[in-house]
């Protein structure tokens, strides 16, 4: 089995998730880690066991020994860093959302193209049980169709306009942090919307705090989606269906529950709690595909991501959300 040195961009909150995960993987090299802050990556570095810290991110990329780069940076920052790091020949694993706009994702792919190297969306949920326990039921055409999805994410972050959940300059706004995860729920289970409706709530900083939106689709099926960083709404998705009705729930620890009641069938429920917050299921795909001399995968393919990103600028145009020098 080959081994793959991992580089870690950025030493924050959500990278040391990402690497307790990392951790759980035989062929994952803990090789170095890149901040803007030498000492903040030497300390990174110290308590997750890497081998090599940066003080730059152009350091971590420029290294010839690393293999893979996971971004964590902020939003407004994917493309730089992804670019970066694409450039100098290094597969890639960015954080959601994977840019501001589509047309910076699109950069980035045609860039992953050109250089022939891996590049992926870390995105979460086209990974997990019950996100495939789920796809299985519809497939299996017990529930009937798919009429209406209704999802939402919402919880109560400190209000902070520097911080990068409220921090326009960032991509802030509870869109792209949190509700890419309802918008992702409707193109993994529906696929991409003909209509998008979009209302938004904003705050003192400009990025929006709550947005409410509805897909429709040319068959008459439709879907809802809700993000807040207002309304203790939790994390989940019900499949409204011809045949009964799908639920699936998370907490904030990733532990998830899926419950299935349909007609002619005894209730059903699955619950687990994934070792590493189920983020080493991402990290296992990058290293297969890169075995397999892919620059792309088959669960959360470039163009997912694409169709990602433009339903997402479709919503933001609709509910008046702006990134200023930047749409």
């Amino acid at each position: 089995m080959r081994k793959y040195k991992w580089g870690i961009l950025t030493a924050g909150k959500m990278s040391a998730k990402f690497v307790k995960a990392l951790k759980l993987l035989g062929n994952a090299d803990l090789y170095a880690v890149g901040a803007r802050d030498k000492l903040k990556a030497k300390q990174f570095a110290e308590e997750y066991g890497f081998k090599r810290f940066y003080g730059s991110y152009e350091e971590l990329a420029t290294d010839p020994e690393v293999d893979i780069i996971y971004i964590a940076s902020p939003h407004s920052l994917h493309y730089e860093h992804t670019m970066l790091c694409l450039r100098n020949k290094k597969a890639v694993l960015c954080e959601k959302a994977f840019s501001l706009n589509s047309r910076e994702a699109e950069a980035m792919i045609a860039e992953s193209k050109k250089q022939g190297v891996f590049l992926m969306e870390a995105l979460w949920p086209p990974f997990q049980p019950i996100y495939r326990k789920t796809r299985e039921i519809l497939k299996s055409g017990n529930a009937g169709s798919l009429v209406h999805l209704d999802a939402r994410f919402g919880f109560q972050p400190p209000y902070d306009p520097a911080d990068r959940k409220f921090n326009l300059s960032l991509g802030g706004g509870s869109l792209l942090d949190i509700g890419i995860y309802p918008v992702n729920d409707v193109l993994y289970f529906m696929g991409v919307p003909d209509e998008v409706t979009a209302s938004a709530c904003f705050t003192e900083s400009g990025a929006e705090h709550t947005i409410s939106i509805i897909f429709g689709f040319r068959d008459g099926r439709k879907a809802t989606v809700f993000s807040s960083f207002r309304a203790l709404a939790g994390i989940s998705c019900t499949l409204y269906c011809e045949k009964g009705n799908i639920v699936f729930s998370r907490a904030r620890d990733m532990s998830q529950r899926l419950n299935v009641s349909l007609n002619g069938f005894e209730p059903e429920e699955f619950s687990m709690i994934p070792d590493g917050m189920g983020y080493q299921y991402e990290a296992a795909e990058v290293m297969k595909c890169l075995d397999e001399g892919r620059i792309e995968s088959t669960h959360v393919t470039h163009s997912y991501t694409l169709n990602l990103m433009k339903t997402l600028d479709r919503v933001r145009k609709a509910a008046g959300i702006v990134f200023p020098g930047r749409d």
